[in-house]
């Protein structure tokens, strides 16, 4: 469990990108807030079709690599609980080629939030073992590729 010690300060471009634009500070849940504030980014970042959807999800995980080591470095707790860039790319990934409609949308939050909570093998494994700003960023993309194959093979099941 990271530890809250601290804040981030949002005029620091570092830290309001790895709080989700202050996402990440709500004071219950904040990696379930910053998830639902990656779903209002998601919205229009699907209309992009899948070269400039996949365009923007590896530049956010390139960029949250440094920003998210950055801002757990200022604040001197790893994974700090206010970071949750982390929780964007990780839902993003899990969206990938989601099929459209709401259902969808939620049940990849869910699974999302599962896997990210819940942490199974491999996912704890990589989010204790691997620091800095590759270790924040490493289980959340891992609990979004695991819900991702998981939304994927319901979508193949259902549709």
């Amino acid at each position: 469990m990271p530890l809250t010690t601290g804040k981030p300060d949002l005029r620091n471009p570092c830290h309001l990108l790895a709080s989700g634009f202050g996402s990440g500070l709500a004071p219950w849940a904040p990696g379930t807030c910053g998830t639902l504030a990656a779903v209002v980014l998601w919205w229009p970042l699907q209309t992009l079709g899948l070269s400039g959807y996949l365009t923007v999800l590896t530049a956010a995980i390139v960029l949250g690599i440094p920003v998210c080591g950055r801002t757990a470095a200022d604040l001197k707790v790893h994974d700090h609980s206010s970071i949750v860039w982390d929780e964007f790319c990780g839902f993003w990934l899990t969206m990938l080629a989601a099929p459209a409609g709401v259902f969808w949308v939620v049940t990849g939050f869910v699974l999302f939030r599962l896997f990210d909570i819940l942490k199974p093998w491999p996912i704890r494994l990589l989010d204790q073992k691997v620091t800095g700003g590759l270790g924040i960023m490493l289980d959340d993309l891992a609990a979004g590729g695991c819900a991702l194959a998981v939304l994927q093979l319901l979508a193949a099941v259902i549709r």
